[in-house]
């Protein structure tokens, strides 16, 4: 099991529009997203193990305030958005892998909106920023039609065979997998945006939006264009059966875990109803299916948006008793735990959330087990066999929705007889088991329906914090005139992006071209003293030297040729190095 951070929000403004995180496009002072989660890498490595970001390519709404990213214009353009630019990205992304955080992106394959060149045409600069010749550009046979009068198929496609006609929304134009004209070109151009933009960035894996509404066959051949990267995919519904058929019948075969929509709502029923035994009334969520595939959470930015869709009181037992259940991956929502100072109207649960996470990934292990329920009372358990992760010891969380009322509790324990018991939430002393393993504790009062009244209680004495395991990160620059790099020629340039560096660390170069006989490349990473720290050179004279970065911060990348054509030569430059918060 993983613990990640849904590192974005929505909010409403004073005229109750939906709006996305600050950002100094229209908030003076606030920094970008990006920048944020640098400035923040190690303390949220400390916490999580992955972070999900939101939308990065360039969006209709650029960076307005309710631009969160869903209504993509441009796929391969990662810059001028909410969140911020490229470079900043990739930093962030790098000084999370150094804190040990996977960076997850969100893939919005269903729709593209802003069309600027007639009815489904969109038309995108290339390279030099000016020259409409930019990779992805669309004709009315990549969308679906039959939508509106000036839609008519052809030359627009037929709705695809989507696993719920009834719920496909276009939001916007809707892409055509299975019908468009010439065939395969969407989905090509989806595998082979997807492929750029993992190497581009160094993301680790994937959300994919909207799959109930995109055709699966086709879900299923973009996503193995990455075959090493894991998915999670939102398929709204709140039936097990349904996202169970999707995840592992033909073609998915549980390539992707799916967002566990019906434990959501089990939360979001016991906890806005203060009512223990709503949380597995009718069955408790997908995880009791598949646990391997199941991605819970408290909130996301839609359900917590949609009226009679959010929890909206007792968060934190919500957090409490999610943290505790075996998932593929616990995803808390940003605005959760976020305070109203870094977003306004964030619900600041941030210290009691950092608790959770580190209980959970130090005793959530194992077999799960509830050995208490009543209206307001839920104790559950985890043996502590993680298998090959190894021995946690167990865990045994019990939570009380009683707002005016502590409840004792005697009831069985995964931890055996006269065991000394810790309760790591500072709510509770000390306890032992019995000589039957059994335990007896005071759960608090849910005392102003504050949500803390919880206890986790797990073998005594453990204190140390969870591992980091840092880790390097591999970009690559892909230069050519229909994507975002202009080619190699025979003066020197520096690329668009700079790289952040720690101290005292290796930076690597790689260098991948077709080369006339006789000319070369070379591609040099220096410092802000102007230093050279790594060169790489193909073609004549080749060579590569690796180097040792001698200060922090901001590396630049120049990249010149010997011998080339006038009209230059693409080139692909991956770099791996070690980021640096701050």
């Amino acid at each position: 099991m993983a613990v990640g951070l849904i590192a974005w929000g929505r909010f409403f403004d004073a005229d109750g529009n939906k709006v996305t995180v600050p950002a100094p496009s229209t908030d003076p002072g606030k920094p970008w997203l990006w920048d944020m989660l640098r400035s923040q890498a190690a303390e949220i490595g400390a916490t999580f193990d992955l972070v999900q970001l939101p939308p990065w390519s360039l969006a209709q709404g650029g960076a307005g305030a309710g631009c969160d990213g869903y209504g993509i214009y441009q796929r391969r353009n990662l810059n001028g958005t909410r969140y911020g630019s490229l470079e900043s990205l990739m930093a962030a992304i790098a000084a999370l892998n150094a804190h040990g955080c996977e960076s997850w992106g969100d893939m919005v394959m269903h729709q593209l909106i802003g069309e600027n060149g007639g009815p489904g045409v969109f038309r995108y600069a290339g390279a030099d920023g000016s020259t409409m010749n930019g990779r992805g550009q669309t004709t009315p046979g990549w969308f679906r039609g039959g939508l509106n009068q000036n839609d008519p198929i052809p030359p627009f496609c037929r709705e695809d065979d989507v696993p719920v006609r009834s719920d496909d929304i276009p939001f916007g134009r809707e892409i055509s997998y299975q019908h468009c004209n010439p065939p395969g070109v969407t989905e090509n151009d989806a595998k082979d945006y997807l492929a750029w933009s993992k190497a581009r960035t160094g993301a680790s894996g994937f959300r994919f939006d909207d799959v109930k509404g995109t055709h699966v066959q086709s879900v299923r051949r973009i996503m193995d264009a990455v075959p090493d990267a894991p998915f999670y995919s939102e398929y709204f519904d709140g039936n097990p059966a349904n996202l169970n058929w999707w995840a592992t019948s033909e073609p998915m075969n549980s390539r992707s875990a799916v967002a566990d929509f019906t434990l959501h709502f089990r939360i979001q029923a016991a906890c806005n109803g203060f009512d223990a035994t709503l949380f597995d009334a009718g069955g408790a969520g997908y995880w009791q299916w598949n646990p391997g595939l199941a991605v819970g959470f408290v909130d996301n930015p839609d359900t917590d948006t949609s009226l009679g869709e959010q929890v909206i009181t007792n968060k934190g037992i919500a957090y409490a008793y999610l943290l505790t259940l075996p998932l593929r991956v616990a995803m808390v929502y940003g605005k959760d735990y976020y305070s109203g100072s870094v977003w306004p109207e964030a619900y600041g649960l941030k210290p009691l959330i950092d608790n959770l996470c580190w209980i959970n990934r130090t005793f959530a292990f194992g077999n799960y087990e509830v050995r208490w329920v009543d209206r307001d009372v839920h104790v559950a358990s985890r043996d502590g066999n993680g298998g090959a992760v190894g021995w946690s010891g167990g865990l045994l969380t019990a939570i009380n929705f009683n707002v005016l009322s502590p409840r004792t509790i005697t009831c069985g324990t995964p931890f055996g007889p006269n065991r000394w018991l810790h309760d790591y939430t500072g709510h509770h002393g000390d306890i032992w088991t019995d000589g039957n393993g059994n335990a007896t504790f005071t759960i608090p009062s849910n005392a102003f329906s504050g949500g803390q009244s919880y206890l986790c209680f797990a073998p005594g004495g453990v204190d140390q914090a969870v591992p980091e395991k840092s880790r390097t990160t591999t970009q690559t620059y892909f230069a050519a005139m229909d994507l975002d790099v202009m080619p190699a020629t025979n003066t020197e340039r520096n690329l668009p992006q700079r790289i952040c560096c720690a101290k005292n660390t290796k930076v690597s170069p790689r260098l991948a071209a077709k080369l006339p006989e006789g000319a070369s490349v070379t591609v040099t990473v220096t410092n802000s003293d102007d230093e050279a720290v790594a060169t790489a050179r193909i073609g004549s004279g080749a060579e590569v030297r690796a180097g040792e970065t001698t200060s922090s911060g901001w590396h630049t990348v120049a990249v010149t040729g010997e011998g080339l054509p006038a009209t230059g030569t693409d080139f692909e430059l991956s770099i791996t190095y070690t980021g640096v918060a701050g």
